[in-house]
């Protein structure tokens, strides 16, 4: 039953008790209703503080989950505190969980009960599970009492190297907390921001890159070097993550590259290689000519954040478009458009948002939103503020050719019944006919017939517009002016006359005889006029004084005495000043000799702008001679609101030489060389390995085959989904021994430096078959291995600096150890396992897999019943796609000492042939043995598994190699399920990249041919990609093809194409992968199949493999 059913089956609920505790609760009968009243305020709650004191850990749970469904309707709970941080220490996980979710949002408010619980919040820091870790440090960020800044200081430093990337990302939330709670501590908060910077984690960068956003948004130099690692991790990164580091970039790039709006700009989209060429840079300085080139870095970016178009997220849609509009070139900036039309189908609060921007965009750029004009014809749905925005947008999109569709469209608006929109209409128009000459005249009459709707609002509007329009070309339209003067008594909106009264006085000499009757009858209503009216109407007077003074005289006199006594100070002082221009007499002195020539000047025409661009109304403000919204950068709340809002980062002007693009490259370590303790020298190889064939075959010393697993075991935890399925994205196109800062060194690594570290790989390797031939496996087959993957448990330093000194110091003894255990029986096991190894068509096991798992007797055993001789097993088991990739199942502080790897060994299921092979390495890391280790429940129920049979005891520092088949239904969901021992459940999942998901086909190019033409249209994907140096031999496309996916190569007689057919192991569906070379290291990638969405993710994972070296 779910929570909300319990809580609704429940007849004494807490809710009950809050809205109707004077009922529930009985009253004594010598009290009145208001002690009643007070009496039932004091007893609510009772039951859950009975709940929570209660000795059973269940009716705690449920009075926990009560709380929490109270606390998300609203109701306040914060009485309950005492009786729940009773319960912070309880040793129930669930429970725990739900208490830090109370203590989270209440600890502001109960700060001295709070802090009682400090102690146990610490003790929480070093708990085994890492969302107690995460919550006790949110709770202590959460607590705002300056005393415990220190510890909550000390707290955000061990959580910033916490083995958990959802612990770390806590951390950097916790940052901008502190920050606000104390300022003063800013220099060390950046020290964590810069060490989080460096985090590969995509769970990790939206937050710590907002944590950047909050404490040093001014420090642009601690992103240099992780300019690179955030664009390529863009696309894995949560979605509110990803608009804070799309915001950040925009400002990043702003800084450091040149404009590209230059109009000699050159754009060659084959300086791209420049990001993986470390000589390009002074390769570009050479090419005078060219006066613009692209900067390769600021390429990466538009590149990166294109496919976030494609987002369900409208806030990152609108973030990558803004980043578009500031950044890229001109012709570039049209690919939003799309994007931002399709938000226009959500809701109203985001059409708006989106709209403002569009009416931006709109007025700089027509073209961009042209070939949508339908999309932004208004709806009667529609609210009003969502219609004018429509109107704005279509008003400035109007052109010659599309006029008469769009006032015919003005047409139906103007009859609408919500009046501010017709009103708005109508200024449209008027808009419309000042901007295009050529139907100024249609405009104008549609605009008269107007002022004979009966509606008011329409006939002021129509007015005020024509009157702006007759200023254009007065001598052409004297009889709209006296059609005006017609209706003027009908006409009630002050606005509207004014505009009247302006109108006949500033062309007077063109109605000589209405405009003395006009003020004829102002003169009779002045008192009760309108102020606007009353200015307008001494005006008129002052203006007939001087063109028609025979007739007006008088009048003129009389309104000037009504002004001089009137109740508003505006009007007696523009009586005053216009009695002594126009009157003469002795005091006026000179001025009067210029008052036809002040107040009959000609006047130039209004223009008629978008009271979109600005403020309606109002002055400029001071720090702009400008009232357009687009000094602000596009999609922020200044934008939105055209004023500077608190904490607006201006966006700054582009730098007219771009800084040193150098400071962006990370340098290249080579750790291998401090490590590696010299066990001997590497033999040189029989024969050339293929897939680390290279020119050079120097031999190089000192290194443990283990060094670089250990360090990469002890670097994440591993134990939850969500750091699998973000950690799979960042290995796609690295080996999964690489350090930390690995993704980040291969984009700016030269290519000596690449050579000198496969070198060090290849003898790494050679070394660790040596090891595995000269040394006797247990009775699990795995001696050696076992010990390296213990000494790397063993290490449980915070910093993955430690763990690699840990496990170096440890593993050179623990090697040579059990090499001279097993001496005697050298000779014999080498001799076989070498002759083996050296086969062309073998590729070693990977890095950071058991080296003998592979050949183990363990593996053996697994397989008996399937009469199988070692050389079977052998060839089942043999891989000719290169080193398969190893990823974490099972921590071993998450395991209690039982840790567990995983990898794709690309061979046919024995079990069953829709199934994906599985082999799993089981390693005892703890003092005491480990016994029935097998696989429990599953999820979902109906995942098809099959479990590898029960270890019955695997002893202290002992490995096992399992086999086990799982069928993904070629999806890349996880399977989630549960590794038990005989005492403890472990929940562990594992989830498959596409590439694993297919099994080689072989056949001939004609027939590739043939069913590549049955699967085009809907069943094709491409791109364009632009090829690593590198990776433009044949050998070497072919390796990082194999080294993604489980495919076949097909023979081509075309050098420039390459082709690679597999299946779908579960449906056995057809994927056709083509690879066409075209020039300036260019190429176009295509993928056949009926599988769409594989084909996509497929296509994502070659062509992040095939760009890097």
């Amino acid at each position: 039953m779910s929570t909300g059913a319990l809580y609704n089956d429940q007849q004494g609920g807490a809710e009950a008790a809050v809205e109707a505790g004077q009922e529930t609760t009985p009253t004594s009968s010598g009290t009145g209703v208001a002690f009643g009243l007070f009496s039932a305020d004091f007893k609510k709650n009772e039951d859950l503080k009975e709940m929570l004191e209660s000795n059973k850990e269940s009716l705690k749970l449920e009075a926990m989950k009560r709380i929490v469904q109270l606390i998300s309707k609203g109701k306040n709970a914060s009485d309950l505190f005492p009786a729940v941080v009773k319960n912070v220490a309880s040793k129930n996980i669930e429970l725990k969980k739900l208490v830090y979710v109370y203590l989270v949002r209440y600890a502001e408010e109960q700060q001295d009960l709070a802090l009682l619980s400090i102690s146990t919040f610490q003790r929480a820091l070093k708990d085994p599970n890492q969302f107690i870790r995460a919550s006790a440090l949110r709770v202590l960020s959460s607590i705002r009492v300056p005393i415990i800044v220190p510890i909550m200081m000390l707290a955000i430093k061990e959580a910033a190297s916490d083995l958990s990337p959802y612990v770390r990302k806590t951390s950097a939330h916790a940052i901008q907390k502190l920050y606000s709670l104390d300022p003063e501590q800013k220099e060390q908060l950046i020290e964590v921001i810069v060490k989080l910077l460096k985090d590969k984690s995509t769970l990790v960068a939206g937050s710590v890159v907002m944590a950047f956003e909050e404490v040093c948004p001014d420090r642009i130099d601690l992103i240099h070097k992780n300019y690179r690692k955030l664009c390529n991790l863009l696309v894995d990164v949560e979605e509110w993550g990803q608009v804070v580091i799309i915001n950040m970039l925009t400002r990043y790039a702003r800084t450091q590259f040149t404009s590209p709006w230059k109009e000699d700009a050159v754009f060659d989209e084959n300086n791209e290689k420049a990001f993986y060429d470390s000589d390009s840079e002074e390769k570009q300085g050479e090419k005078e000519a060219k006066p613009y080139i692209m900067d390769p870095d600021h390429r990466l970016l538009l590149r990166n954040t294109k496919p976030l178009l494609q987002s369900r997220n409208t806030a990152v849609v609108m973030a990558v478009a803004q980043l578009y509009w500031h950044l890229a070139p001109k012709h570039e900036v049209s690919i939003v458009t799309k994007s931002l039309v399709r938000l226009l189908r959500s809701h109203r609060e985001v059409q708006y948002v989106v709209l403002q921007n569009i009416a931006t965009m709109s007025i700089q750029r027509k073209g961009m939103f042209e070939p949508y004009m339908k999309s932004f014809y208004v709806r009667s749905t529609d609210a009003t503020h969502i219609k004018t925005l429509k109107l704005e947008i279509l008003t400035n999109l109007a052109n010659e050719a599309n006029i008469s569709t769009i006032l015919r469209e003005f047409q139906t608006y103007v009859k609408s019944q919500d009046k501010a929109f017709a009103a708005a209409t109508i200024q449209a128009i008027g808009r419309c006919a000042t901007n295009i000459s050529e139907v100024t005249d249609t405009c104008l009459n549609g605009l008269v017939l107007l002022l004979s709707n009966r509606d008011e609002t329409v006939v002021a509007e129509s007015v005020v517009v024509i009157k702006k329009l007759l200023q254009t070309q007065p001598t052409q339209h004297s009889d709209i002016i006296k059609h005006m003067a017609k209706l003027f008594d009908n006409i009630t909106v002050p606005m509207a006359r004014a505009s009247i009264l302006w109108l006949m006085g500033e062309y007077c000499e063109r109605v000589p005889k209405i405009a003395p009757d006009v003020l004829r009858k102002m003169a009779k209503t002045f008192t009760s006029e309108e102020d606007i009216v009353k200015l307008q109407i001494v005006n008129l007077a002052a203006k007939l004084y001087l063109t028609n003074s025979k007739q007006t005289k008088l009048l003129t006199q009389y309104i000037l005495n009504l002004g001089k006594y009137d109740q508003n100070y505006d009007i007696r002082d523009r009586t005053r000043f216009v009695r002594q221009l126009i009157v003469p007499n002795e005091k006026s002195g000179a001025l009067n000799k210029y008052a036809r020539r002040i107040l009959l000047a000609p006047k130039p025409a209004p223009v008629l702008e978008s009271a979109f661009k600005g403020h309606l109304g109002q002055t400029p403000l001071p720090w702009t001679n400008e009232m357009d919204r687009d000094r602000f950068q596009l999609g922020t709340l200044s934008h939105s609101l055209n004023i500077k809002a608190t904490g607006y980062q201006e966006l700054s002007d582009w730098p007219a030489v771009a800084p040193d693009p150098f400071v962006r490259n990370v340098e290249v370590i080579e750790p291998v060389q401090e490590w590696a303790p010299s066990v001997g020298k590497a033999k040189k190889p029989k024969s050339a390995d293929k897939f680390y064939s290279d020119d050079e075959e120097k031999e190089e010393e000192g290194s443990v085959s283990g060094s670089e697993d250990s360090s990469s075991s002890s670097e994440e935890s591993g134990s939850e989904s969500e750091e699998e399925s973000s950690e799979e994205s960042e290995k796609t196109s690295s080996d999964s021994g690489k350090s930390s800062s690995g993704s980040e060194v291969s984009s700016s690594e030269s290519e000596p430096e690449q050579k000198k570290k496969k070198q060090i790989k290849k003898a790494n390797v050679r070394r660790s078959k040596q090891t595995a031939a000269d040394s006797a496996s247990d009775e699990n087959g795995n001696g050696p291995v076992s010990k390296t993957s213990s000494s790397s448990a063993e290490s449980s330093s915070d910093s993955e600096s430690d763990s690699e000194e840990d496990s170096d110091s440890d593993s050179p003894a623990l090697q040579k150890k059990t090499v001279v255990k097993t001496e005697p029986k050298v000779e014999v096991r080498s001799k076989k396992e070498v002759s083996l190894l050296d086969l062309d068509d073998f590729s070693p096991a990977p890095p950071s897999a058991p080296k003998s798992s592979v050949f183990s007797s363990s593996l053996l055993s697994d397989l008996e019943g399937l009469s199988l001789s070692v050389s079977s097993t052998m060839q089942v088991t043999t891989s000719s796609f290169g080193p398969v990739k190893t990823y974490e199942l099972l921590h071993h502080m998450t395991g209690k000492g039982l840790s567990a790897k995983y990898h794709f060994p690309r061979q046919t299921c024995l079990y069953q042939p829709s199934m994906v092979a599985v082999q799993v390495i089981l390693t005892n890391g703890s003092d005491h043995s480990l016994e029935e280790i097998h696989i429990g429940d599953r999820s979902p129920a109906s995942l098809n598994i099959h479990c590898f049979n029960t270890v019955e005891r695997l002893e202290s520092e002992a490995s096992v190699t399992v086999s086990m088949g799982i069928d993904f239904s070629d999806s890349t969901q996880a399977a989630n399920f549960q590794l038990c021992t005989k005492e403890d459940q472990f929940s562990v999942s594992i989830q498959p990249a596409v590439g694993e998901l297919l099994m080689p086909s072989t056949m001939k190019e004609s027939d590739f041919c043939n069913e590549q033409k049955k699967l085009m249209g809907m069943n094709e994907t491409s791109a364009t990609i632009t090829m690593a140096t590198a990776n433009t031999s044949k050998q070497n496309i072919s390796k990082q093809v194999l080294s993604v996916a489980n495919v076949g190569v097909v023979s081509s007689d075309q050098n420039n194409l390459q082709r690679f057919a597999g299946r779908t192991i579960s449906s056995r569906a057809l994927v056709l992968v083509t690879l066409e070379l075209r020039e300036s290291s260019t190429a176009l990638l295509t993928i056949n199949t009926e599988k769409s969405v594989m084909a996509s993710m497929l296509l994502r994972d070659l062509k992040q493999a095939l760009s890097q070296a």
